[in-house]
């Protein structure tokens, strides 16, 4: 009987090592990630997702980290046009979820100074809310699958800013 358990064990641990949740007040933060970066990367993107299981909306007033810089954007395509804009705060209604992925909003961690961020290593964040205060976190690094880079956000795009 405890082979099997510690097998079953060892199975269910890479579920465990992925699955991190988080959350204050009524917010729910979902899976913080960011993906591997090149060595010589200025900037590296984090993904996760916000549910609001309150009967009113907060508000994402700021991201912190132990970057020269931390900001919030969003990208958006528009008539075969990909755009990028800074948001100063988000908004998340009662109820719902908002997600940040590749291709929509993400949180910039920028000025990374040529050092590579390595899957398995963890970005700590604080998320700061209008109403359910702040919250540390943390974004898990990932592998960024082969046949997925080019449709996955290209981080070096943001070097300039």
């Amino acid at each position: 009987m405890k082979p099997l358990f510690a097998a079953a064990l060892l199975c269910a641990l890479p579920t465990l090592t992925f699955a991190h949740d988080y959350s204050a007040g009524d917010i729910e933060v979902h899976h913080p990630y960011a993906f591997e970066t090149a060595p010589m990367a200025r900037t590296a993107a984090g993904y996760m997702s916000l549910t609001n299981n309150g009967d009113t909306a907060d508000t994402l007033i700021a991201v912190e980290a132990d970057f020269p810089k931390v900001m919030i954007h969003e990208s958006r395509e528009s008539d075969g046009m990909a755009t990028m804009s800074h948001v100063e705060t988000l908004e998340i209604p009662p109820g719902e979820t908002v997600e940040f992925t590749p291709g929509g909003y993400h949180v910039m961690f920028m000025g990374l100074d040529g050092e590579a961020l390595e899957e398995g290593e963890k970005i700590p964040a604080t998320l700061v809310f209008q109403q359910a205060g702040r919250l540390d976190v943390e974004f898990n690094v990932q592998a960024r699958e082969a046949e997925n880079m080019d449709a996955m956000h290209n981080t070096d795009e943001h070097a300039t800013h």
